[in-house]
């Protein structure tokens, strides 16, 4: 069966204004003087605009126009397909200047803010929305198509890799910490007065409490694939899925944390906190931007990976 060509308007949105401006002013000059038009292009399109409706909608008597009785009901129209119209234009310029971010738990409530700051301070109308939450959750939320942009700490892991775009953007240290002269480490771990750290091998760590991230957090990945598989009998005794959580917990002495250094770097700076450096572990890793390739690209998503990237 042959399919039905889609017909398409032959009237331009220039003949309705036109004709909506002669309707309210009454003459084509009060019309081109409203609209910034010759006379002649006035004249022009209204002309057109009866001939594509193929009626008449003014009456000439002289240099005077009066209206038809057809001009009323398609003036009613015509200001309604104008204000649809108008509707559109402002939703496409309030589109450009929105973006919606998505950023994992570390990375959103320590790195993104005064990124965002930057972004304001080059465009201070910008419409932002954020979501945070762990890395899987705001990968996900990139697959849906409901984030412009991702900034997350593990590797990405989409359901889709072949519409996910994902590239390198900065290196992340994890830091083994606890609580300055904290019960677990008195007896057992030499403090390094030069670096201001506690000192552990891999076998005296898996014999404390360590306090971790939830399954699903960038920084969980990283624990796992670079201290836990060194150390399978650890006592790892809580899962959490706030990082200012574990910090309160190994401030009260619970246990060991491990977190990024961006989370404890006030704490570190106050010696309420003190790192423990494990021997023979390297806890660095990349953070990523993630979008998807379907996702437009606008003006204000540019301006957003020139901070990202000028760093």
């Amino acid at each position: 069966m042959k399919k039905a060509m889609q017909t398409l308007p032959k009237i331009t949105l220039k003949q309705l204004a036109v004709f909506v401006s002669i309707y309210q002013t009454g003459s084509t000059s009060r019309a081109s003087e409203a609209l910034h038009l010759s006379q002649s292009a006035v004249s022009s399109a209204l002309t057109e605009l009866e001939s594509r409706l193929q009626m008449p909608l003014f009456e000439r008597v002289g240099r005077r126009l009066n209206q038809h009785p057809n001009a009323h009901p398609i003036y009613v129209q015509a200001q309604a397909i104008l204000g649809q119209s108008l509707t559109l234009e402002h939703y496409h310029k309030h589109q450009a200047g929105q973006i919606h971010i998505g950023a994992s738990t570390t990375i959103g409530n320590y790195v993104l803010p005064p990124l965002l700051a930057e972004l304001y301070k080059a465009l201070p109308n910008a419409n932002v929305n954020t979501y945070i939450a762990n890395t899987q959750e705001v990968v996900a939320e990139v697959d849906q198509l409901n984030i412009d942009i991702a900034l997350v700490e593990g590797m990405p892991r989409p359901a889709d890799t072949k519409v996910i775009e994902q590239r390198a953007w900065r290196t992340d240290t994890l830091m083994v910490f606890a609580k300055r002269d904290s019960k677990w480490l008195i007896d057992m771990a030499a403090y390094n007065d030069v670096d201001n750290c506690y000192e552990l091998s891999i076998e005296q760590l898996a014999k404390l409490p360590l306090l971790v991230r939830e399954a699903g957090s960038g920084t969980r990945q990283i624990i796992d694939e670079q201290l836990l598989q060194h150390m399978p009998d650890a006592e790892v005794i809580m899962a959490i899925q706030q990082s200012e959580a574990i910090k309160h917990m190994v401030s009260a002495d619970i246990g060991l944390g491990c977190l990024s250094q961006h989370v404890i770097e006030a704490e570190l700076a106050s010696g309420k906190l003190v790192q423990v450096k494990v021997a023979g572990i390297d806890l660095s890793r990349t953070w990523w931007l993630v979008w998807h390739k379907a996702r437009h690209q606008s003006p204000i998503w540019q301006s957003f990976i020139d901070i990202l990237t000028s760093e």
